[in-house]
């Protein structure tokens, strides 16, 4: 499955639209990691407990988008685009959505 960010892809055409594919996960914050990064506040830095945790989310919801484009039967998704949002204090969603195609030679 090829995934870009682009309209289109240099050398390849697009045969069939068809349609928005998207997949998302909520994740929410650890104590461990709170107590660790309001230290890391006072000092400044890299909260990388945080880092890796939104890392993994846009990875859960990458493959969820992949997976929803593969029912639909596409083969490339275009126009990849990445959304967060808090959904409570302490949660936030990475939803990734795209466009599913079928690409011609």
């Amino acid at each position: 499955m090829i995934l870009t960010t682009t309209p289109d892809l240099p050398g390849k055409k697009i045969k069939e639209v068809l349609g928005l594919v998207k997949g998302n996960t909520v994740r929410a914050k650890h104590i461990g990691r709170d107590i660790l990064a309001g230290l890391k506040q006072l000092v400044g830095g890299e909260i990388k407990s945080y880092t890796d945790m939104i890392t993994e989310a846009r990875e859960e919801a990458l493959k969820r988008m992949e997976q929803d484009a593969k029912k639909k039967g596409a083969n490339a998704v275009v126009n990849v685009r990445f959304v967060t949002a808090e959904v409570m204090p302490g949660a936030a969603e990475v939803l990734a959505y795209g466009t599913a195609v079928k690409l011609g030679k």
